[in-house]
């Protein structure tokens, strides 16, 4: 990839993203989209993690029928930068369900971003998005919805917290609507924050020790992310980004 093709931090759904990072990838990358359609009236379910050591970045560009439904769950808990890029057009009366976490410590950028196009109306979206992260790790969420003038009807929500865990861990949030339509709902919220302390003492005035308390309130945190997936995927999901909590200051 040469320097000439690299997006900046000046674009919009960039500027957040390790850009060094970037020309790590094969020259490619940017270049790579898995398309995936759902047919009128059908499903998919369908889980993702990224976890390599080395620079990493997946694109999804989904396309929903009449009625189909799509649930994406995903991890993003790559020990170096890790981006993972979803596009998704709603045709009429679709859903579509996404949770994720990022999570990691160290230095590296881990980061979801979301594109949802209501083209149609009477289609429906929810995202869930969690970030935890300690060291001088970022964990960044853009999330961007789009509404049809014509696509009356629309539901969508947006919702992302991030947990930092040590002074010098980020989180950055960048929600997102555009709106023509008139008949819609639409709602975005976006919180980022330290352990809730008070949890913390409540717990341990029930006999909990301290370290147990923590892991127990992450864990609980994490879990928003997937309480939508099928149980089993969602367990399976949970543990993956457990497993990336090892070394982190609980």
């Amino acid at each position: 990839m040469t320097v000439a093709t690299l997006p900046t931090t000046k674009a919009e759904e960039w500027r957040y993203a390790d850009i060094p990072a970037l020309a790590r990838l094969a020259p490619d990358a940017l270049e790579q989209w898995r398309a995936i359609a759902v047919p009128a009236g059908e499903s998919l379910a369908d889980t993702l993690v990224l976890a390599s050591g080395a620079p990493e970045m997946h694109r999804l560009r989904v396309t929903l029928g009449e009625g189909a439904r799509a649930e994406l769950f995903a991890v993003v808990a790559g020990g170096d930068y890790a981006r993972l890029d979803i596009d998704v057009t709603l045709g009429r009366g679709a859903h579509f369900e996404f949770g994720g976490v990022t999570i990691g410590g160290g230095d590296a950028v881990r980061e979801i971003v979301t594109r949802l196009r209501h083209a149609q109306p009477e289609a429906t979206s929810n995202q869930v998005v969690r970030a935890v992260h300690w060291g001088k790790a970022t964990g960044n969420f853009l999330g961007r919805v789009d509404v049809a003038r014509h696509a009356q009807k629309t539901d969508a929500a947006q919702d992302f917290k991030g947990l930092l865990l040590e002074r010098g861990a980020a989180a950055n949030a960048r929600p997102e609507l555009e709106i023509y339509a008139d008949d819609v709902k639409c709602a975005h919220g976006a919180a980022i924050g330290q352990m809730d302390e008070m949890a913390r003492f409540y717990m341990a005035s029930r006999g909990i020790a301290p370290d147990a308390a923590r892991a127990l309130l992450v864990r609980a945190f994490i879990a928003d992310a997937f309480a939508a997936a099928e149980p089993q995927a969602g367990e399976a999901l949970l543990e993956q980004a457990l497993a990336a909590l090892q070394g982190a200051a609980l």
